[in-house]
């Protein structure tokens, strides 16, 4: 079984082929990652494939456990559509059954003696590709800054003299910026992303919890309660705030028929 990195699945295919000298037919193919072209040349994605040549005969596999002793005394034999295959190629391998090989996951990278990115590392490494990424815009703003938030959370921020710009009438430019970068380092870090622009969401949370102490006095007064009518990241603000205030309360966000949202709080078995 060996790992192939190429740029197409297709380059990778016939590499595989090339390396086992045989017909890509007589491969046993797992696509571990698929090629991606990232944006703006960042985020590309290799094809990354995990081989191994499929035996067409039982000969070919009484050869291999003639030449090897180890896998002839550890490998058992499973048949499945007729040709028999090693049993670490079957999914239904016994999870003590000792390989050869390490696990594979889609999305690692494999390196010798990989060691796990600290989110202080990966703070680093965001903050280098993020401002090479709007080096490249009309807007004067500062060096973007990516620092840790918390143990699973990045805080981003714009700063300078047209960072304000990059809001957009009521924070249309925010909320497009936001998806895109919380879609990147979640999907590649698996981490939160907490995005300041020229204070925004700061001045958002404030606003927010000043709206939200009359609305607190009527769950308090009456044990239930409905927010009006909120925007974009204004309604992921409240609801984080009524949750973590009443945890043992019900809150969640609805829509309207026109795809307006607001948030209901109430008693669970309401």
């Amino acid at each position: 079984m060996i790992k192939i990195e190429a740029i197409t699945l297709e380059e990778a295919y016939k590499e595989a082929s090339s390396k086992l000298n045989c017909s890509i037919t007589e491969l046993k193919i797992e696509v571990v990652q698929s090629p991606s072209k990232g944006i703006l040349g960042l985020f590309k994605k290799n094809a990354i494939i995990v081989v191994a040549k499929e035996p067409k005969e039982k000969e070919d596999i009484e050869k291999i456990s003639e030449a090897d002793p180890e896998i002839q005394d550890n490998t058992t034999h499973t048949v499945l559509n007729d040709t028999i295959m090693p049993a670490s190629f079957v999914s239904t391998q016994d999870e003590d059954d000792d390989t050869r090989y390490e696990p594979v996951y889609a999305d690692d990278v494999y390196e010798e003696d990989d060691v796990k990115e600290t989110i202080d590392a990966i703070a680093l490494e965001v903050k280098e590709n993020i401002n090479r990424l709007f080096a490249l815009i009309c807007f004067d703003i500062d060096e973007i800054e990516v620092s840790t938030y918390d143990e699973n959370t990045l805080l981003v921020e714009f700063k300078g003299e047209d960072a304000a710009l990059l809001i957009g009438k009521e924070g249309y430019r925010y909320k497009a910026l936001s998806y895109m970068i919380f879609n990147w380092i979640n999907t590649k870090y698996q981490i939160q992303l907490r995005l300041e622009i020229a204070e925004f969401l700061q001045n958002q949370e404030e606003s927010i919890s000043r709206y939200l102490v009359g609305v607190c006095e009527g769950i308090d007064r009456d044990g239930r309660a409905q927010t009006k009518i909120l925007d974009g990241v204004l309604v992921q603000i409240a609801l984080k705030e009524l949750r973590d205030r009443y945890p043992e309360k019900y809150v969640a966000i609805r829509s309207t028929r026109d795809g307006m949202k607001y948030i209901i709080i109430n008693d669970y078995h309401n």
